[in-house]
């Protein structure tokens, strides 16, 4: 380690450019044609190797999802199986006459897929759940508690009938204020 090295200023002494080279060089970045990446425009000269690399660099890219769907972290029945343990003495899970309560989101997981099998009776609470996933826990004696179940989308029959069902029921209705005037 050096104790007392000068100053750079000072060895510079009698250098007229102090290592910048020609003067016109140091003044600023019009040497460079700017800073970062000015003057990089599609017609530029001076930087257009650098923007050949860049398959982004021109025209617009993606799009912005307005979506508010939620995250999902999902996790097997076979990762729950292996993991009970693990949970149960980390206290993340309760125990009742051989029963393990799960809620999964306080495991950190918001779904439940059915990949895998449970050996252990469990009663488990989650956000979302595939439907073989719950027929899997049923037919193994578990439960599963989903908090916001699937809605069934209707379908064009289905919504005629509705409507028809709707219309009969505004005509009856008419009738008989009609009847009782």
């Amino acid at each position: 380690m050096v104790v007392n090295k000068r100053k750079k200023n000072s060895r510079q002494r009698g250098s007229h450019t102090h290592g910048w080279g020609a003067m016109k060089k140091h003044r600023g970045a019009g040497h460079r044609g700017g800073r970062g990446n000015a003057g990089t425009g599609k017609r530029a000269d001076q930087k257009k190797p650098s923007i050949w690399g860049d398959p982004d660099y021109f025209g617009k890219h993606g799009f912005v999802s307005k979506s508010r769907a939620p995250k999902i972290s999902a996790i097997n029945l076979r990762t729950i199986d292996e993991s009970l343990p693990i949970w149960a003495a980390a206290g993340l899970v309760n125990q009742n006459n051989g029963v393990f309560s799960v809620d999964l989101t306080n495991v950190g997981y918001n779904k439940l897929l059915g990949s895998g099998a449970l050996h252990k009776k469990c009663a488990i609470t989650v956000d979302f759940s595939s439907e073989q996933a719950i027929r899997r826990c049923v037919s193994l004696g578990s439960t599963v508690t989903v908090r916001y179940p699937r809605q069934e989308k209707q379908t064009k029959e289905k919504q005629t009938n509705e409507s028809k069902a709707k219309e009969s029921a505004k005509l009856a209705r008419q009738a008989t204020q009609e009847a009782e005037e």
